[in-house]
């Protein structure tokens, strides 16, 4: 986590870079409201603020898991870049653009972004991340810079073979104004119902299936949980949590919203007491910024770059998938409610040194600029 004397500089300098130009590819639906996405959208927006053209290229399909169509239109898309360009690449996609990588690794000078490493998802079988794996490998070995987005995914981008010489860490900003708490303030305590809320698309890795296994556990507290994100990315996930709490007797406790647009996620944040993200990765966790700009505790597991993205005072942290440690620990924040405003006031002191978006442009261009 950057501090604030780091990010007054950064943002200082976002408005001197020198101008440039790059090409940003983008896989599937860049408008969804994934960590991911949102980061590809923020920094291209700050980088265009502060000079740069950026083009977009978007390539339809599923990725990372593209069709034989997919690449070959993706191959036509890319062959038609001029000679020299820089080509950001979302690594959703380009760790299944390997040949396309090799080919044109001559002319383009490819910059690989890696929000988490594709094989460390939770659900595949080994046949499927072992495959993915090597995929991956072979495509980053072709990118004259790898940009992650936190120093725990640095290490395991090293560990797929990738020198640490040619990884750049750019960690995620957030947009100081978006957030309806000032960060000033102190989230005054509400009596009543403990409203938590959940942040995070519908899929095994963000372990919704263990949250709802601690609360069925603490029925007896005054509690609601609101789950914000997407049922479209993993269907059979998301039908699996809808009757998982069913079956736990959480009808009307458990609320699920779907995908939401960024004034009705602001909202969310506002209106809870606890952000919960119990992942088994992480990449980063941009909930978790965005909630200590809201002035929102957190409890978070350990998992991947959580371990270090929630500081400390802010929220709760408990081991990765233990189910005992997040019901205790929910029972806690549940429960107390000087324990819940203690780290509302530990979240605002943090926010001060979350780096904004133009910060972290900054950073960006920096890497850019060497290749040039």
């Amino acid at each position: 986590m950057a501090n604030s004397t780091a990010t007054t500089t950064a943002d200082a300098t976002a408005g001197t870079l020198a101008e440039g130009r790059a090409t940003w590819i983008i896989p599937g639906d860049g408008s969804a409201p994934t960590g991911g996405y949102r980061y590809d959208r923020e920094m291209v927006a700050a980088l265009r603020e502060a000079g740069w053209t950026i083009d977009v290229l978007n390539l339809p399909g599923e990725w990372p898991q593209a069709h034989a169509a997919d690449l070959a239109r993706a191959e036509e898309q890319i062959a038609a870049l001029p000679e020299g360009r820089t080509v950001i690449a979302d690594g959703l996609a380009f760790g299944a653009l390997g040949a396309s990588a090799r080919a044109h690794a001559h002319r383009l000078g490819w910059v690989a972004l890696v929000h988490h490493p594709l094989h460390l998802e939770t659900g595949l079988d080994e046949v499927g991340r072992e495959r993915l794996r090597s995929r991956e490998c072979e495509a980053l070995r072709w990118a004259r810079r790898v940009i992650v987005t936190s120093a725990h995914t640095a290490r395991d981008v090293q560990a797929m073979g990738v020198p640490g010489e040619r990884i750049a860490v750019v960690e995620p900003g957030v947009a100081r104004a978006a957030g309806p708490v000032a960060s000033t303030a102190v989230r005054p305590h509400r009596a009543g119902t403990v409203m938590l809320l959940c942040v995070a698309t519908l899929t095994p890795r963000k372990g919704h299936a263990l949250l709802l296994q601690a609360l069925s556990g603490l029925t007896s507290l005054p509690w609601e949980l609101h789950a914000v994100g997407s049922a479209d990315r993993d269907p059979a996930t998301a039908r699996a949590l809808v009757m998982q709490a069913q079956q736990a007797g959480l009808d009307g406790r458990v609320h699920w919203h779907g995908e939401v647009d960024e004034p009705t996620l602001w909202a969310h944040y506002a209106q809870a007491d606890l952000l919960v993200l119990p992942s088994l990765h992480e990449g980063y966790g941009m909930v978790v910024s965005e909630a200590l700009v809201a002035g929102l505790p957190v409890l978070c597991s350990n998992a991947g770059a959580l371990a270090s993205t929630l500081p400390p005072g802010a929220g709760c942290s408990v081991p990765s998938g233990d189910v005992p440690a997040l019901r205790s620990a929910l029972q806690r924040c549940i429960g107390d409610p000087a324990l819940r405003s203690a780290l509302a006031r530990g979240a605002v002191r943090a926010a001060g040194g979350i780096p904004t978006w133009p910060a972290q442009a900054a950073r960006f261009a920096t890497v850019l600029e060497a290749l040039r």
